[in-house]
């Protein structure tokens, strides 16, 4: 019984390796793409702020949740898993399922953090971090998909993408804070989710 939990401890040391590579590489992408992405006219006005950001949620949702959702379906219409009662599933179909519901569940925490960051960014300079990060996260989704095709572990690669919408959400709510209490309320609101997560992480180490 012993040899599973080996097996799964190197597993995820691997996995450890490649989210560390995905974090650097997709750090110095983003920094690249602010630098060099031109300012954004005409941002003084929320809404128009707010066209921009579902620009960008209109293409990340069809470069990944729409390609796999469509991944999926040419995996069904090609082969034996035609009939999903049946229960024939290749492991290429399997993971692209994963990915496929893996991605719907980040692109909601992805859009929520992305229209927020997007409510509080007061210029056409400030707004190009909204693009660049539509990009990064956009390369991260796909660095998941061909990571997770290769190994569990390689699906690590992408796991920026959940850092990033994770980033965005706890500015949007540092932010909120702020608007209610000043520094205080950016602390308590911030404070808190970090004690959720260090709650998590102690009940499940």
């Amino acid at each position: 019984m012993a040899e599973p939990a080996k097996d799964w401890r190197q597993e995820r040391t691997s996995g450890v390796g490649a989210i560390a590579g995905s974090l650097v590489v997709s750090i110095a992408l983003w920094f690249a793409l602010y630098r060099f992405l031109p300012p954004l006219t005409g941002m003084d006005a929320l809404a128009a702020r707010m066209i921009v950001a579902l620009k960008c949620l209109a293409v990340a949702t069809l470069f990944t949740l729409v390609a796999g959702v469509e991944s999926v379906a040419h995996e069904r219409f090609q082969t034996s898993a035609f009939d999903p009662l049946e229960g024939h599933q290749t492991k290429r179909l399997r993971v692209n399922l994963r990915y496929l519901q893996n991605t719907l569940e980040q692109i909601v925490v992805f859009a929520v953090g992305l229209f927020g960051t997007a409510a509080y960014l007061s210029n056409g300079e400030a707004m190009r971090a909204v693009p660049a990060t539509t990009i990064v996260w956009i390369s991260n989704r796909f660095a998941f998909w061909v990571g997770y095709h290769q190994s569990s572990a390689m699906r690590g690669l992408g796991v920026a993408s959940m850092a990033i919408s994770l980033i965005m959400l706890l500015y949007v709510t540092a932010r909120i804070g702020h608007d209610i209490a000043g520094v205080p309320g950016t602390l308590i609101l911030v404070g808190l989710y970090l004690g959720i997560e260090a709650i998590l992480f102690l009940k499940t180490g």
